[in-house]
């Protein structure tokens, strides 16, 4: 069986730095915002069924997703939000399944900012979460997305709380310092993961 570590965190968090340095390391990493844009591709099953159930008006001149204005389409309203997450979310789990079984690193990483909200740490053997103060995530994020301070607020909140998400992680990485210090607590939970992936096989 593959030895899954699931690595979350809120918004602005830097999940992705942190991930990116597991995959230095050789580790493979499937990360669940990427799967969520693959089932949508061009010829998908998903996307087909968007295109029906919305029209194609939400298609752009190329034949891909125009996500904005699916958002837009969904974000006011809460039955064809669940029709949506209805659609997706167990294509998204099946294909991050998928990717997880085909890894062939000693350990691999699921990387999901929602992974705790959808109970995707039950295809985890821990749970690593990327801490930082409330403070900087908001200041990163609207630095990083161009993006009002309220609307980071709003995602925020649409995420667990801090101490919440806390309170489940078995291991947590400070994201606070430097990138020299983010590499240094990689390095130190590859070598975790490593040790318990053998202890996993004996």
């Amino acid at each position: 069986m593959t030895y899954v570590v699931g690595v979350t965190g809120g918004i602005g968090s830097g999940k992705s730095a942190a991930t990116a340095e597991f995959e230095k390391l050789g580790i493979t990493v499937v990360d669940a915002d990427v799967v969520a844009r693959q089932i949508v591709m061009p010829g998908t099953p998903c996307l087909q069924a968007i295109a029906e159930h919305f029209g194609n008006q939400l298609l752009t001149e190329g034949g891909e997703l125009n996500r904005k204005a699916l958002r837009q389409r969904v974000f006011s309203n809460p039955r064809e939000k669940e029709w949506l997450n209805k659609l997706l979310h167990p294509a998204i789990r099946e294909e991050i399944i998928s990717q997880l079984e085909q890894a062939d690193s000693p350990y691999v990483i699921l990387s999901a900012p929602l992974l705790l909200e959808n109970g995707l740490e039950k295809y985890c053997q821990r749970v690593l979460v990327i801490d930082v103060p409330e403070s900087l995530q908001i200041s990163r994020t609207i630095q990083r997305d161009d993006s009002p301070k309220k609307e980071v607020e709003a995602i925020m909140k649409a995420q667990l709380s801090r101490s919440e998400r806390l309170k489940k992680a078995n291991d947590v990485l400070n994201n606070d310092g430097s990138l020299e210090q983010l590499k240094q607590q990689v390095l130190q939970l590859h070598q975790r993961y490593l040790a318990a992936t053998v202890a996993q096989e004996k």
